[in-house]
């Protein structure tokens, strides 16, 4: 079971009111950034097209995904997740940034 920790303007928009979920993969799929995003978005509809493009499925800009203390936003999205994200013993962070000016 993987953990993921969402930003609370995410976690309103899916009727989330803990402020970490667990997800399961689909049985058979790799652990990997995408397989994750896809069960998320699939468990929570209203999130589909918030962490990514429709499209393109390209991380949104102003999204940032993090993991074991790294910043994992740049990594490709069907390179392994790590290994303590994969066993539950560290959540996958998401994260709205926030610019101004």
């Amino acid at each position: 079971m993987i953990r993921v920790i969402l930003p609370s303007h995410l976690r309103v928009l899916a009727n989330i009111t803990s402020g970490e979920i667990r997800l399961d993969l689909p049985q058979g799929a790799a652990p990997t950034q995408r397989a994750l995003l896809d069960a998320l978005e699939e468990r929570y509809p209203d999130l589909k097209g918030t962490l990514r493009d429709h499209g393109s499925e390209k991380r949104r800009p102003m999204i940032r995904f993090f993991a074991c203390e790294e910043d994992l936003s740049n990594e490709p999205p069907d390179a392994p997740l790590p290994p303590r994200v994969i066993s539950g013993e560290e959540p996958f962070v998401i994260i709205g940034a926030i610019a101004g000016g």
